[in-house]
């Protein structure tokens, strides 16, 4: 079964390795390729936090644009087993990380009804610091009315707003699904996962904001460890610095994240002149995105 297929609960009578636990976690041996690593997860850990610890412990070295299946080795057949549905460790166990032989390719396809945009952090005290931040409001406003328009829904998140302010007046929050204050620099929260378990279907992010090189950079990834498609709008994202800018927008599309500009985004989205929406969204684009420096060197 493929890790993207799994939901998974402990199989009895489950051959381990590893002692010395923590109290409250069991010991699990993880193995991947020709590595075992001895480690530790709470009693009761599922499949999810088993694929944590296996970024934690090989993240370098796992192809996040392969399927994988997490199986777990089972005395009684004397053999690895894929993991049941429901799996939650309960007493000492190996398990390990297969990658399947056909490797995914990154398409890019956009619908609404399984694309969520995510808006992060373009705040009032960012405004001095970021380059060209008149440009990326611009370009951001022009895809938060076009979630509007095709009913896409939008996650806004805002950097410790107490100290940094709130979203930008400039940016027309009406609409949104929700809008969080947060600590961490990737948008990925517990509540930001909450709202996309709330949410069928979704298989694409689209992000922008700031900072490319640091809040972007950190949700991108740690969306496509969870499985999800994410399109990094680069007319609607910058940093403090260009260097840092555009040395992350190469790192992630090197990564096999998308980067692309707002137009593309919106046309991709109705994808037909006959869609009932397409009038709306060639008004909303009939003047050129600014480029917001991204064709000046750097």
């Amino acid at each position: 079964m493929a890790a993207a297929e799994l939901a998974v609960p402990a199989l009895p009578n489950s051959g381990g390795a590893g002692a010395g636990a923590p109290s409250g976690t069991v010991p699990v041996l993880f193995c991947f390729s020709v590595f075992a690593r001895p480690s530790s997860v709470p009693h009761g850990a599922g499949y999810e936090l088993l694929i944590q610890k296996f970024l934690s412990l090989y993240g370098d070295q796992i192809d996040m644009h392969r399927k994988f299946v997490v199986q777990l080795f089972a005395e009684e057949w004397g053999q690895y087993v894929d993991l049941p549905k429901g799996f939650a460790v309960s007493e000492r166990c190996k398990v390990r990380l297969v990658p399947l032989q056909i490797q995914l390719t990154t398409l890019g396809n956009l619908t609404p009804s399984s694309t969520v945009f995510f808006c992060c952090d373009m705040q009032e005290r960012f405004r001095p610091a970021i380059k060209y931040f008149g440009d990326i409001i611009s370009v951001g406003q022009r895809l938060l009315q076009g979630a509007r328009m095709l009913g896409i829904p939008v996650i806004v998140t805002e950097q410790y707003p107490k100290g940094l302010g709130s979203t930008v007046q400039e940016i027309d929050l009406t609409g949104v699904k929700l809008v969080l204050p947060k600590t961490k620099f990737s948008m990925v929260i517990p509540e930001v996962e909450a709202a996309l378990a709330e949410i069928p279907g979704v298989r694409s992010v689209v992000l922008f904001g700031v900072e490319t090189h640091v809040c972007i950079q950190q949700t991108a990834l740690e969306l496509v460890g969870r499985g999800i498609e994410v399109h990094i709008v680069a007319d609607a994202t910058s940093s403090r610095s260009m260097m840092d800018r555009m040395f992350a927008l190469e790192r992630l599309a090197r990564t096999g994240i998308i980067v692309t500009t707002s137009e593309a985004v919106l046309l991709q989205l109705v994808a037909d002149k006959d869609h009932p929406k397409f009038k709306e969204i060639q008004n909303l684009i009939k003047a050129s995105a600014p480029e917001s420096g991204l064709l000046s060197k750097v």
